[in-house]
């Protein structure tokens, strides 16, 4: 009876980590999308030749959009605002990543495989199923509208 005492009290405490735990992961994800946002603004036009040699269609547009969804991501992610939004937006971005650059070179990152954009899939696909957390601005405009019936 005390191991299963004990280990309730575990699950207990433990969940507690839960918040913490996904504001962590969104900052780490946050910074992840950063640098190459910003590379990508960089030199947007470079981006847009790059995907219509992959063969990515509307070549031009398209460089514009990632390059919004990852700089959107940056931002939304840190705050934790629109959390599960754009986590599907990225994770669109990072599956047709992994279909036009990545697939064909296997899983291992160190071959530029699809390993880093399918852990990157794997952790926005917890913000779509657990949200952002209570460190985050979705929870607190949630609370807000509970507290206030908005």
């Amino acid at each position: 009876m005390k191991c299963q005492e004990f280990y309730s009290k575990f699950l207990h405490r433990s969940g507690h980590l839960k918040s913490l735990s996904l504001l962590l992961t969104r900052l780490t994800l946050a910074y992840g999308f950063y640098s190459p946002a910003m590379i990508k603004w960089a030199d947007i036009n470079s981006v847009a030749q790059w995907f219509d040699s992959l063969g990515i269609p509307f070549a031009s547009l398209s460089a514009y959009l990632i390059a919004t969804a990852e700089l959107a991501g940056v931002v939304l992610l840190t705050l934790g605002f629109f959390t599960r939004l754009i986590s599907l937006v990225l994770i669109v971005g990072m599956f047709v990543a992994i279909v036009a650059v990545h697939l064909n070179n296997g899983f291992s990152a160190g071959s530029d495989g699809f390993e880093i954009p399918l852990y990157y899939i794997l952790f926005l696909l917890l913000f779509v199923s657990h949200g952002a957390g209570k460190f985050s601005l979705d929870y607190f405009s949630l609370e807000r509208k509970r507290k206030y019936k908005l």
